[in-house]
């Protein structure tokens, strides 16, 4: 084996760019009406205490998404977020076959996981993340997609 090969840790693709925004509704008729995208799904997670919709291009429903997260009550993690930074770029998502074994391959290489378990995210995903100061400041998301989602 290549060490190449030797690092894969089963990553697909890039599933979707995170952006914490304080109204949900507002930012979606942004992106529509300024960038002509679509949300193609939308729901709360009260378990991650936000309102998502993840958005798309009109000619590519299943490609790569921005997703656009607005807090729930201020104790939420995106709340903190956009306290502390304010509104904008919060993750970049990357779409996984299998999210434990993913984790599992990371952490023997000394990478930092936010969760010991992967938890339900959009859709009924399966996520994790990287911690922030193991991926040079940015924070990674890890989605495994529902069974009979097509990744979105």
């Amino acid at each position: 084996m290549t060490a190449q090969l030797d690092a894969a840790v089963g990553i697909v693709a890039v599933d979707h760019v995170g952006i914490a925004v304080p109204d949900l509704d507002e930012a979606i008729a942004w992106y529509a009406r300024t960038l002509g995208l679509e949300a193609t799904h939308t729901e709360t997670n009260e378990e991650q205490g936000v309102r998502e919709a993840m958005l798309h291009a009109p000619d590519d429903p299943a490609g790569t998404a921005i997703q656009l997260l607005a807090p729930l009550n201020e104790r939420s993690t995106i709340a903190k977020f956009i306290d502390r930074n304010g509104p904008g770029l919060q993750q970049v998502a990357y779409r996984v076959r299998d999210v434990e074994d993913t984790a599992a391959k990371l952490r023997e290489k000394g990478v930092r996981l936010l969760y010991d378990q992967a938890r339900r995210g959009t859709a009924d995903s399966r996520v994790n993340f990287v911690h922030p100061k193991d991926a040079g400041g940015v924070l990674v998301e890890l989605v495994q997609p529902a069974a009979d989602s097509a990744g979105h």
